[in-house]
């Protein structure tokens, strides 16, 4: 958290340095508090946001008995506290977890989850799960969509604010040089950083998906459900009105979370938020 807002500061102090001298002190000091606010919210209230963000809904034993059987015997076996638990309306094979530490966390998982999978399966699911909340996946994901959001939400203000300017002719006509290379710096980190930092966050997501599947091996002494489950995942082809709600349900800062890219895309490069599934099979069938 130190070294975000380090980060964060260190923007607002280019961006200030190019937007000029009278703007200095306003913009380091607006960086500063609201660096703190979004850093505080992002970490206390992560579970909330994300779980408003996809519209779900609580899991009450009464009405998903197998679901909270599952989750309840893996917490034994795990030695983790039960998190709550929340379900959402999507015919896709899903699931995520999300919060701060193992005593906040939530999972939440897709009707077609529940519909679809028997229970071994879905122990493999819930296993995963489980296994980023103990590896406190959820803490740094959390903390990652929170860096990539903040320089994309400074980069934009900064962007607009000099094309504004140029409009207003606020420039001065004798501006200094190294006024004019600060300025250079602002724009180009204005737009490489919400790139570069979203990269990275891709990339801590696509190997924290290996991570998980073996912890969850761990827990459950056998590959096998998981392995079925992923099997499942990978067979089901939406079709594109099925993409169309997925989108529109799910936020794309919340799908690295998630068990398996939300939106079925078959890129497996640099902007993929998961691994390959039938490599992450393939890993699993050799455990």
């Amino acid at each position: 958290m130190f070294g975000i807002l380090i980060v964060f500061i260190a923007l607002g102090y280019a961006i200030s340095f190019a937007m000029g001298p009278d703007y200095f002190f306003i913009i380091m000091i607006v960086a500063i508090i609201f660096s703190i606010s979004y850093i505080l919210v992002g970490f206390y209230k992560s579970d909330k946001i994300a779980l408003k963000s996809v519209n779900a809904k609580p899991a009450p034993h009464v009405k998903y008995p197998t679901y909270n059987n599952v989750v309840e015997g893996l917490c034994l076996a795990s030695g983790l506290p039960k998190p709550k638990l929340y379900v959402m309306e999507d015919p896709q094979i899903n699931a995520f977890a999300s919060g701060r530490d193992p005593e906040h966390a939530v999972i939440c998982v897709t009707t077609g989850t529940l519909n679809k999978l028997d229970k071994h399966e879905l122990e493999g699911v819930i296993g995963h799960e489980l296994s980023h909340i103990a590896n406190y996946d959820i803490r740094f994901m959390t903390l990652t969509a929170v860096l990539v959001g903040m320089i994309a939400i400074i980069s934009q203000i900064f962007l607009r604010s000099l094309f504004w300017r140029s409009i207003g002719g606020g420039g001065r006509s004798k501006d200094n040089q190294g006024q004019t290379i600060f300025m250079i710096i602002g724009i180009a980190m204005a737009i490489l950083a919400p790139i570069v930092v979203q990269l990275v966050q891709l990339s801590i997501s696509r190997k924290r998906e290996f991570t998980a599947d073996a912890s969850a091996v761990k827990f459950i002494r056998s590959p096998t459900g998981l392995i079925n489950a992923l099997k499942k995942i990978d067979n089901e082809h939406p079709d594109l009105r099925q993409q169309e709600e997925s989108k529109k349900k799910i936020n794309k800062a919340v799908a690295p979370l998630f068990i398996s890219n939300p939106f079925k895309t078959k890129m497996q490069g640099l902007t993929s938020t998961h691994p390959s599934l039938k490599k992450r099979i393939a890993t699993l069938e050799r455990m």
